[in-house]
């Protein structure tokens, strides 16, 4: 469904029902305002795959009436997909200073910083595309400059609220502006669409000024290098690991691609002032041990991050051991625990002390506990809940404490066409979604034919033959067999395959032989099954035929 006429409705292309990948649509009176284009991350259970986006076919089709993206942050699940998706779009984007410096990044390594129209808003800024007016309010998250979107259209008011949290003392940036949220609730607001990713977990969320105390405490009495991993985008945090280590005499040396990014990006937009320069990774080795703090990416065991290679011992700048301590002051996103795991098990194993929030009170989420979401549903006073930003079970705990507090939640997912107005709010109509896997540098779409054979190929291999005929068909020569993942190079079962394959070719029909297309289509097909009798497995398989 997709009218011009006088309506307000809400779209989630990504987000809702699941974690990452926010990608969020509203439309009022035939025009369209996307908000945040993030990327997601496949897991184990796509080994095909290692970074998603959200297929943008749906407002691709109708970019000629979108007035503009949004991003309520920098963080890579709301702006990761920029790059990715922009060449569809081809919207103007709009940003505070810090996501914009980020997002430049990104744009200049795709080759479109002169291409795309990026504007960019002070925090607190308001946005005007009629009939959206958009004003940006402070939140306090894990990243600076984090911002919610009140929305007010001709048909009503949405408060957008992103990622937030409620923190006293969030180091980095205000806390969250909650004399705002109070002074658009007085102005009557029709729903709330709301993060719900800690909507499980009761009481508060903790403040970054308690994980900078504890942090301060816990470095300074360890001894040997000490190398710290957290989140990359997390300022504060950055910011708070680096006044423990000037506290603890240890200079600091920055290893990793994204914190590098960070930290560039931090310092232009007016960030970790007060802190000196980091040391390089490759001048980390004229430190002494006693005094050197490592601040390193990989806090979700990424195979290729800088402490995965550490914990394997194949980092080719730094080295760590038998009295050196890793603190991991971050907590595992759902999904990643094996790979942290491996990584813990390889730094034990080389006798490093493993310190993690299980154990110390070194990390706090960036995202509102229940009573964080109660006292902001008592500032707003929406009329209706729209839980998103959470898998089905965070949807859920979080429309059962709306339902608590006298607000009627609307429980939706990905592709659901939320009518919010005129009448009462409702599901309409549906809009095709899907996952795109980014390969390189183009997107496949993770339910079509590319990465289906791909997961093929995992679990069953691939095996491609090559064989001569003359103009008879008659096999010229032994078939070669290339079956990498099922053979080694040597085997003798290769051999044996190879064999009875030729076997099989010369038993064919003289006029299939002489017929090009059949004899291929004949080749596929013993070569099929002579490696299912062999293996008990289907490969992928194909020939490379040659008539001589």
């Amino acid at each position: 469904m997709d009218t011009a006429g006088d309506d307000f409705a809400f779209l989630p292309l990504g987000g809702t029902g699941e974690i990452g990948m926010n990608f969020n649509l509203y439309r009022c009176q035939g025009r369209w305002l996307a908000v945040d284009c993030g990327i997601g991350f496949a897991g184990p259970a796509l080994p095909e795959a290692e970074i998603l986006v959200p297929d943008p076919g749906f407002i691709a089709a109708r970019r000629s009436a979108l007035l503009g993206l949004i991003l309520t942050h920098a963080h890579e699940d709301h702006i990761g997909a920029v790059a990715h998706l922009w060449p569809t779009l081809r919207c103007p984007v709009y940003a505070t200073p810090f996501a914009a410096a980020m997002l430049r990044r990104k744009l200049a390594e795709a080759q479109l910083l002169q291409e795309v129209k990026l504007h960019v808003v002070p925090p607190g800024g308001r946005i005007d595309l009629p009939p959206f007016a958009v004003q940006m309010l402070r939140v306090a998250h894990s990243i600076p400059e984090a911002q919610a979107l009140a929305i007010e259209t001709p048909l009503g008011r949405v408060l957008h609220t992103g990622d937030w949290k409620l923190d006293p003392e969030p180091l980095v940036g205000p806390p969250t502006d909650e004399a705002a949220f109070a002074a658009f609730g007085d102005r009557g607001v029709l729903a709330m669409i709301c993060d719900s990713t800690n909507a499980m977990v009761e009481g508060h969320s903790g403040s970054e000024a308690e994980v900078r105390r504890n942090l301060a405490a816990l470095i300074r009495g360890l001894k040997g290098r000490v190398a710290v991993t957290c989140f990359a985008s997390n300022v504060a945090r950055v910011e708070s690991i680096a006044l423990a280590a000037q506290a603890a005499g240890r200079s600091i040396a920055l290893v990793g691609r994204a914190l590098r990014n960070l930290d560039a990006a931090a310092r232009g937009t007016g960030y970790l002032a007060d802190i000196p320069a980091f040391a390089a990774e490759e001048d980390a080795g004229s430190i002494p041990d006693d005094h050197l703090l490592i601040l390193i990416t990989g806090s979700q065991g990424e195979a290729r991050s800088a402490l995965a290679r550490v914990a394997a011992d194949t980092h080719p700048e730094i080295a760590l051991g038998e009295g050196d301590t890793v603190l991991f002051s971050s907590r595992m996103i759902p999904g990643n625990e094996r790979a942290i795991g491996i990584v813990q098990d390889n730094l034990v194993r080389r006798g490093v002390q493993v310190m993690t929030e299980a154990d110390h009170m070194v990390h706090v989420s960036g995202h509102p506990a229940r009573d964080e979401l109660r006292r902001l549903y008592r500032l707003v006073r929406p009329r209706f809940a729209v839980p998103v930003h959470g898998e089905w079970r965070h949807l859920a705990a979080h429309a059962e404490l709306a339902a608590a507090l006298g607000v009627r939640p609307i429980l939706i997912e990905d592709g659901d066409i939320l009518n919010l107005a005129p009448g009462t709010p409702e599901v309409v109509d549906s809009a095709p979604v899907g996952r795109l896997a980014v390969d390189g540098k183009r997107l496949v779409p993770l339910a079509g034919g590319v990465m289906a054979a791909r997961r093929r190929m995992l679990r069953e291999g691939v095996a491609v033959a090559s064989f001569a005929v003359d103009a008879a068909g008659r096999l010229r020569g032994r078939p070669r067999l290339s079956a990498p993942g099922l053979f080694d190079p040597e085997d003798p079962e290769a051999m044996v395959v190879a064999e009875e394959f030729a076997t099989t070719l010369a038993d064919l029909p003289e006029a299939l032989r002489r017929d090009e297309t059949a004899l291929a289509d004949a080749a596929r097909a013993a070569l099929r099954r002579v490696l299912s009798r062999r293996l008990h497995k289907r490969p992928i398989v194909d020939i490379h035929l040659l008539r001589v």
